[in-house]
């Protein structure tokens, strides 16, 4: 189940080809941001670069940035943390989500391909956080996504397209307006033939596809109200920004309280310990594991990540096995073990109550460095259609990818289906365990994975 959009932060990409300076353009801008209640401004070529104070954007925030790429943010939210790592490309920290904007060169293919090849490292450095590659690429991604006059164009190479399809795989990013028959973000006249382009990208992080819209708008470049000559990208994120602290109070919001009972935490403490349950007998997960999995992988040791209360673990020693557990909240009483190489390692119901994409990669990543190279990570977690349902009849508030089932105690709540637990994993170093018996478990969802071998 998707959030309604109403709740996502909503985020613009576009070429505004150096015209933001100009009065009639500007106000344009403006009215289509408020029409589309759009929150955060990623623009390249916003003004002239000779421009050096930035234009002022009614209702927006300047983030950072010069006359090639600039970052404005709503003047409600906190302002993202903006670096320029190079001249061509912005990163902006928003939450959870790493966005790298970029503008490559317009005129060299040598040079594009230098810079793709720039974003795949950075894309790496990032060690698997959720990534946003958005901006004006100018180039085609596809012999289709280029054409001059009714023939393929040859403005963009096969390198190029090569060290763009090395991005994609490792970042594990998909190109979100890939559609069979092209939308293009850019068309103009050239020597008296119509060129066409969709070079106006939008690379998104595998696992967050089916919960992001991106929506490529045309209106922008035509008609009255046109203020630029490419295509706007509209990608609402299933992310809750924090909100910016007014500056005339006596007291930061931080250190404020009242509201009620049931007020919203102006800043977020999330406690996903008070999910666990005090469990009397083993959960059918972990005796699923024992009956179905540990024989056929020949698993003697277990490690069970998150354990909570520990239930489980005594499962796993009255089944002759070595077994340990773990929990990061220390009055659960199971601290860090000593030792690593365990066979198997179990993540019961532990990603869910994370709530965002970053933390549930991180706590794969931590899962995995207690297995042995070659050993196994099982993943269980409530269904979409679970939680989907727990939230229409608790009156479960949206927040970010999933929902508050509880404002007061700060837990938080998702249904991962078996393919985003993959994706998840793939970011974290995991494969599917593609030979390991299918777990009967009913009305939850889980994935077997390996951790490779070094």
């Amino acid at each position: 189940m998707i959030p309604a959009l109403e709740d996502f932060v909503l985020l613009a990409s576009v070429n505004l080809n150096k015209r933001l300076g100009a009065t009639g353009a500007r106000s344009n801008v403006a009215a289509w941001l408020r029409e589309h209640g759009v929150e955060i401004v990623l623009a390249q070529e916003p003004f002239k670069p000779a421009d050096r104070t930035p234009p002022v954007l009614a209702g927006f925030t300047f983030a950072g940035g010069d006359g090639r790429l600039a970052t404005w943010a709503g003047e409600n939210l906190a302002l993202p943390t903006v670096s320029s790592p190079a001249p061509w490309v912005q990163r902006v920290e928003l939450e959870w989500l790493v966005i790298l904007h970029v503008h490559l060169d317009a005129y060299a293919g040598v040079s594009r391909a230098a810079q793709l090849a720039e974003l795949a490292a950075m894309a790496v450095a990032e060690q698997g956080r959720p990534l946003l590659v958005c901006g004006d690429f100018n180039l085609a991604p596809r012999p289709a996504d280029g054409l001059f006059g009714e023939e393929a164009s040859a403005f963009t190479s096969e390198v190029e397209r090569t060290v763009l399809r090395q991005l994609l795989r490792v970042g594990g990013l998909v190109d979100t307006t890939a559609e069979e028959a092209p939308v293009f973000t850019f068309e103009r006249a050239f020597h008296g033939r119509p060129t066409h382009f969709r070079c106006d990208l939008a690379l998104l992080s595998d696992h967050l596809t089916t919960a992001t819209v991106v929506t490529v708008d045309s209106s922008v470049r035509s008609g009255p109200a046109a203020f630029t000559d490419h295509s706007a990208l509209r990608i609402d994120l299933p992310l809750s920004p924090q909100l910016a602290e007014p500056d005339d109070v006596l007291f930061p919001l931080s250190e404020l309280t009242g509201g009620g009972p049931d007020a919203a935490p102006v800043v977020r403490k999330y406690q996903p310990h008070k999910t666990a349950m005090g469990r009397q007998a083993p959960s059918p997960a972990s005796r699923a594991v024992t009956e179905h999995l540990t024989g056929p992988l020949g698993i003697r040791s277990v490690l069970d990540h998150g354990c909570g209360r520990g239930a489980d673990i005594a499962h796993y020693r009255s089944a002759g096995l070595d077994a340990e557990g773990f929990d990061p909240y220390e009055e659960f009483g199971w601290p860090r073990p000593a030792r690593t190489g365990f066979d198997l390692v179990t993540s019961m119901f532990v990603l869910n109550v994370l709530p965002d994409p970053w933390q549930r990669i991180q706590a794969l990543k931590e899962a995995a460095s207690f297995a042995r190279s070659g050993g196994h990570i099982v993943v269980v977690t409530r269904s979409p259609e679970e939680i989907a349902k727990a939230a229409a009849d608790g009156g479960w508030s949206v927040h970010h990818d999933g929902f508050w089932s509880s404002r007061p105690k700060g837990t938080f709540q998702r249904g991962i289906a078996p393919d985003e637990i993959t994706a998840l994993a793939r970011q974290a170093g995991l494969r599917p365990a593609h030979a390991a018996p299918v777990l009967p478990l009913l009305g939850v969802c889980h994935a077997i994975l390996t951790k490779p071998t070094a």
